[in-house]
This record gives structure tokens, C-alpha cells and sequence, in this order.
């Protein structure tokens, strides 16, 4: 067993690694500030526009409900099949990823659902989605 003398050896903190990566930043940077004065040599006006429009969200998706009775509604108004067809096709112009939700009543013939599908088929709207919910089990 070594006996401890009474000289304590210093702790030495390597600095090698932090210069290292001191270096390196400053020779990314300098390069980096050369390639911003080159681009400034060209002398170029560039264009305006005076018609942008802002960027906007996509369009929340269109909900139609069928009730019962097969009567169609679209935020809150009645609408024919064909009032509905002019109506989706118009959003389709308008946005062409425009998908719609169909929120048919539960107790009504499916066939009205159906007559929905076969609108949005025609106006080629393919993001069409049933709505549902879960049933209180």
C-alpha cells in the first residue's frame, strides 16, 4: 500500500479541444462574411409587386349535413343537390385540395348520403370524409 506523501499533484485543464473548435468558428464565420460581399458586387434592383396577396391558410373543410328527410345544409343554409353541386364546384376552383365532410343523420336511407359522394365525384373533390361518433358504451 503507497503512502501518501504530503505534495498534491495540481488538477491541468487541457484547453487543446476548445481552441480547436475557437478556431474553426472563426475561420466559418470569416469565410461566411466574404461570400455576403460577393453577393453585394452585383448591382441589382430587384422587382416590386403591387398585387401579392398574403399567405393565407388552407380553407376549413366544407360540412354538409343530410338530415332524415334527405334536406341538405351548408353552414346553416338549405340547399338543392344542384345549389350544392354549384357550391362545391365553386370551392374546387377556388382552392383545388378543398375536402368536405358529410354528416349524414343516422336513422336516414343511406341513399342520400350517397347522392352527396356521387356530387363531390362529379366536381372531382377527392378528400371527402364521413363524419361519425362513438357510441356510448
Amino acid at each position: 500500500m503507497p503512502l501518501k506523501t504530503g505534495t498534491v499533484e495540481e488538477p491541468k485543464l487541457d484547453l487543446t479541444p476548445m481552441i480547436d473548435i475557437v478556431f474553426l468558428l472563426i475561420i466559418f464565420f470569416m469565410v461566411g462574411t466574404q461570400f455576403t460581399e460577393m453577393e453585394r458586387q452585383y448591382d441589382i434592383k430587384l422587382p416590386t409587386v403591387t398585387d401579392a396577396k398574403p399567405l393565407t391558410n388552407l380553407p376549413d373543410d366544407i360540412v354538409v349535413n343530410v338530415q332524415q328527410d334527405g334536406e341538405v345544409s351548408v353552414n346553416g343554409e338549405n340547399k338543392t343537390l344542384s345549389e350544392l353541386e354549384v357550391t362545391l364546384k365553386t370551392a374546387r376552383q377556388n382552392f383545388p385540395g378543398q375536402a368536405v365532410v358529410i354528416r349524414g343523420d343516422a336513422t336516414g336511407p343511406y341513399q342520400n348520403v350517397m347522392n352527396i359522394l356521387e356530387i363531390c365525384h362529379r366536381v372531382k373533390i377527392r378528400s371527402v370524409s364521413l363524419a361519425n361518433r362513438l357510441s356510448d358504451e
